[in-house]
């Protein structure tokens, strides 16, 4: 039957009635909550729980430290006296939807660009005349001193309360650890937390391939400073691995220098060279805080950003399985049966998806780093826009390299090409309903219109999407092109002219959008922590 676009549009005008309360709950219950927990505890000894344990409470300490780098003073959240306001601000770290930017409490404006890194008062004439080298350090606050005058404060200067009791849990879990890289690793990651120099803990990290359990902690992510793009959020990851998936996997790793030979771009753009130390693991994520927590969850990392550790040794990609599973059998697979003809959802797949989120976190450890042209680096070069582009890049690239590795018959024979690809549009079209104030929703967006403007995806005369799978592949294969090309040329206005361009989300998305809330399929994930 057609889907019921009439209702859809009168549910959209509903959304914007009634107090900011009803409203709250509605979005809060766009959140479906999940346990987590892992069937990998079993196979811990107790010293390693012990060691995960304390792994638990620096993140906790980390949760402490991302609060103020995005609002300032939690208890002011905490002690709202609307139970949905309170629960909704845990979930977004302060007042302000995270996927719209606007407020959800009385009394406070839209969310700052800058969150809590720069002054609100702070203008652009202002920070570009500020001479200080340090301003556009990840890893560093900008504030105003005695006089007014704008100055940098250092990440552990800033929050060195919480930063010596994060180390003092790594220390004691150093100390209870029987792996001697994983004693390296907390050791490196102490002092990389106490001088903001995380170079060399970053290679120590990339070393430990020996243990069944990892943490990520410290300033990695910049979405949260949409002002310019450059200041490092914190968050904590605690992961347990998949040793049998790992394995299974562990074979794309090596594969990654020769994959940056093989991006559609001139061969002048390939000049980046990736370490040959890159791994691949397959995790079970058991806890997490700051920005790891906040809003939209992620289900892979690719780390470290630093591109001197990328060319020197590789990166790591993190590919939490248990997210993946829950975001699949959650959302993904509901919303391809609401959004397909019923010809196509046979082409659904969870191992699709699974393969679609290796290649695109592969597919960030490789490209451009640096512009051909004397720009510098490609982060520097566009900007604020840069992240946006590289989500595209990532995405697109991602589903380039599994259908190329399809092709060539060196992939799990029971994906096929058209689930690749199937499963990839659906997962655009949900990915784009988190909202343009994030770079995620707004590179969604981007997709779907590029998707539907080449005609790899129609709407039929029952009101469900075709996929012409020829076309798709296509239109991919030239995306990645024109976005490589933009990062090598460091072209700005070429990067926010494609934003602005295809950043609109169009009426067919948002019915797509109020279908999908009208059929109570979630936005995304919260989390318990079982453990």
């Amino acid at each position: 039957m057609k889907r019921l676009s009439i209702i859809s549009i009168a549910l959209l005008l509903l959304a914007g009635c009634g107090s900011k309360s009803d409203s709250v709950k509605d979005r809060l219950s766009e959140y479906a909550t999940i346990q987590l927990g892992s069937s990998f505890f079993a196979g811990i000894s107790d010293n390693g729980l012990e060691v995960l344990n304390y792994f638990k409470l620096a993140s906790d300490e980390v949760d402490n430290i991302y609060w103020k780098q995005m609002f300032g003073d939690k208890s002011l959240m905490m002690n709202l006296p609307d139970k949905n306001q309170r629960v909704y601000a845990m979930v977004n770290y302060g007042p302000w939807d995270r996927n719209s930017g606007q407020s959800f409490v009385s009394g406070w404006g839209e969310r700052p660009l800058g969150a809590a890194f720069y002054p609100e008062d702070m203008t652009a004439e202002e920070f570009e005349a500020f001479d200080d080298p340090d301003k556009n350090s990840p890893y560093t606050l900008i504030r105003r001193d005695s006089t007014g005058a704008l100055e940098t404060v250092w990440y552990h200067e800033a929050f060195a309360s919480e930063i010596a009791e994060i180390n003092n849990y790594l220390r004691t879990a150093a100390n209870y650890t029987i792996k001697a890289s994983v004693r390296d690793y907390l050791h490196s990651r102490i002092k990389a937390l106490e001088t903001d120099d995380y170079y060399a803990s970053n290679l120590v990290w990339l070393s430990m391939q020996d243990s069944k359990m990892d943490l990520i902690i410290g300033p990695e992510e910049t979405e949260d400073d949409r002002l310019y793009g450059t200041k490092a959020s914190y968050e904590s990851y605690v992961l347990l691995k998949d040793l049998n998936l790992t394995s299974s996997i562990a074979g794309y790793a090596e594969m990654i220098p020769s994959l940056q030979h093989d991006i559609p771009c001139p061969e002048e753009y390939r000049q980046f060279t990736p370490g040959l130390n890159s791994t691949v693991y397959a995790y079970d994520m058991v806890y997490c805080a700051g920005n790891a927590n906040a809003g939209i969850k992620k289900i892979a990392i690719n780390l470290p950003y630093d591109v001197r550790v990328q060319q020197e040794q590789g990166t790591r990609t993190a590919i939490l399985n248990n997210i993946i599973n829950a975001k699949y059998n959650k959302i993904i697979l509901p919303a391809g049966r609401l959004l397909l003809g019923r010809d196509l959802t046979r082409y659904l797949d969870n191992g699709a998806f699974f393969w679609n989120i290796v290649f695109r976190e592969i597919s960030h450890g490789i490209g451009v780093r640096e512009t051909v042209n004397g720009r510098g680096p490609v982060s520097e070069a566009l900007g604020q826009s840069a992240l946006t582009i590289e989500e595209v890049k990532g995405d697109a690239l991602g589903l380039y390299l599994n259908l190329k590795f399809i092709a060539d018959g060196n992939m799990d024979p029971l994906v096929s090409r058209e689930d690749a690809i199937t499963t990839f549009i659906v997962s655009t079209i949900r990915s784009a309903r988190m909202g343009q104030a994030t770079a995620l929703g707004k590179s969604n967006v981007m997709l779907y219109n590029i998707l539907k403007n080449s005609g790899a995806i129609y709407v039929d005369n029952n009101g469900y999407y075709g996929i012409d799978f020829a076309v798709a592949e296509a239109s991919v294969k030239d995306l990645i092109a024109k976005i490589l090309t933009i990062q090598a040329t460091g072209d700005r206005d070429a990067a926010e002219a494609m934003i602005r361009d295809l950043g609109e989300v169009p009426e067919s998305l948002r019915k797509d959008f109020a279908d999908l809330k009208r059929s109570l399929i979630p936005l995304d994930l919260r989390f318990q922590f079982s453990w």
